[in-house]
């Protein structure tokens, strides 16, 4: 898993106002909190940030006034429209620490010859791992399956020393059988065709 390195300043003005003059510098605020510490507002920068957050569960090496201090993203919020970060806040961890956290379910392989559908019941497994060996994703192989079939949380292999939290029996993927089209619709159509041409 990668540790990115970001300097982060603390921050002293609080409100709507000192958060949109952040902003306007390319930088983002956020909170850092966690081990029973007081939350310390900062400022991040806003390109190197977002960079960073395309990984998954990306691993922060804080730079904060000296002091250097590791976290990962507890909940970022995006503008719905121009998708331009607003907040982030990012919670402590230590290295050997155990944390839970989401990881993406990918899968890959082709299903079996026939018309049929996956369907991601689950797109996130809940896992518990070493909070700097995080597993960006965890993929599973739909090869072969047909309608009927189905993955469990149970049936995925996760990654040395990452344990399941999810249900066990919940399904993640399930493979369905291809609707064909409404023979009523169809029938419609055909009637709307032989109108036209009398």
């Amino acid at each position: 898993m990668s540790e990115v390195k970001i300097a982060a300043e603390v921050r002293t003005q609080f409100g709507k106002g000192a958060a949109r003059s952040v902003r306007r510098e390319n930088k983002v605020p956020g909170v850092v909190y966690g081990h029973g510490t007081e939350p310390v507002h900062v400022t991040l920068p806003g390109h190197e940030l977002l960079l960073a957050l395309r990984t998954p569960n990306v691993l922060l090496s804080l730079d904060i006034d000296g002091k250097n201090e590791l976290a990962i993203p507890k909940a970022v919020q995006r503008d719905a429209i121009k998708g331009y970060l607003v907040h982030v806040d990012l919670i402590l961890v230590k290295r050997g620490e155990k944390v839970t956290v989401e990881v993406v379910v990918e899968t890959e392989g082709e299903l079996a010859p026939g018309s049929f559908l996956v369907e991601n019941v689950l797109n996130t497994l809940s896992v518990e791992a070493e909070a700097t060996h995080i597993p960006e994703s965890v993929t599973v192989s739909i090869a072969g399956l047909e309608a009927g079939d189905s993955i469990h949380a149970k049936d995925i292999a996760l990654p040395k020393g990452t344990t399941l939290v999810t249900d066990p029996e919940a399904v993640v993927i399930q493979i369905l059988a291809a609707q064909a089209e409404e023979p009523a619709a169809e029938a419609a159509e055909g009637e709307a065709a032989e109108g036209a041409e009398a």
